[in-house]
């Protein structure tokens, strides 16, 4: 069974995973800190981890010898996920983790539309079903009771 998925579904999983961890374990390390103050630390931590993880794997390399295109993007990925991680925390500092992380998988909604626009992949009925489930989802956890 295992043998039968795609490589990279292992990864996802495993992602999926440590995200649901970093959404409890946030809340908890959130007590009693500013939002902005717990994004900090927690990027201080992630640049120590992945600093280890690239110098003890072999794989650095200058980051000023890349394609200005690819260093452009990952700069705006970085952006976009530094933003995103000041307001999760922001989110998750006066909301419950189990409303808050659900409504951040909207993301997933907006990736496809954005993978549609932007990078002309072409998901299938099936796809866009499930995308909609996920959608549906996010609508009944954020309608208030």
């Amino acid at each position: 069974m295992i043998e039968a998925l795609p490589g990279w579904f292992a990864w996802a999983l495993l992602s999926a995973v440590f995200a649901a961890l970093t959404a409890i374990f946030a809340k908890i390390g959130l007590d009693g800190v500013d939002s902005d103050l717990a994004t900090l630390v927690r990027t201080a931590v992630i640049i120590v981890l992945l600093a280890v993880f690239v110098f003890a794997t072999g794989k650095w390399r200058n980051p000023a010898t890349l394609p200005g295109r690819t260093l452009a993007f990952l700069v705006l990925s970085g952006v976009a996920t530094g933003v995103s991680w000041v307001c999760y925390f922001r989110a998750l500092k006066v909301g419950e983790a189990s409303k808050v992380a659900p409504v951040d998988k909207f993301s997933l909604v907006l990736v496809a539309l954005f993978a549609v626009v932007f990078l002309q992949e072409r998901p299938s009925g099936r796809d866009w079903l499930g995308i909609a489930m996920v959608g549906a989802g996010v609508l009944v956890l954020a309608m208030k009771r």
